[in-house]
């Protein structure tokens, strides 16, 4: 299992909420709990459903539609460490309790795909 991002609500998040809330910002469910989003002629996994949405992410795009997710669905993304991954003036950003860390810029980060990170 890798390292784990959460979006997190204020008010639970029901399962047919979820269906209805992600298919506008271009987001489908795989199945019975898998969501995707196209990229370059592919559907690819950005997080699961287990009674909230959860997703391990193995690239800096995969980040970027985890907090494109948690805005469609009036969350916040948070990591397992407390952090709180944030947009501001289109550049993602990672708050912890030292300070703030910039990821990159969203759109470039998703227009170049997902490439996994290396070892």
């Amino acid at each position: 299992m890798g390292y784990e991002l959460r979006v997190v609500r204020e008010s639970p998040l029901a399962f047919a909420e979820l269906a209805r809330a992600i298919a506008p910002a271009g987001f489908e469910l795989r199945g019975s709990d898998e969501i995707v989003i196209g990229h370059a002629g592919g559907r690819h996994p950005v997080a699961r459903w287990a009674g909230q949405v959860v997703g391990e992410p193995d690239s800096d795009w995969q980040v970027a539609q985890l907090l494109r997710l948690s805005t469609a669905l009036g969350a916040r993304l948070v990591g397992e460490d407390g952090e709180v991954y944030k947009l501001r003036d289109g550049v993602i950003e990672v708050e912890t309790g030292g300070g703030v860390v910039e990821v990159g810029k969203l759109e470039q980060i998703i227009d170049a795909g997902p490439a996994a990170w290396s070892p």
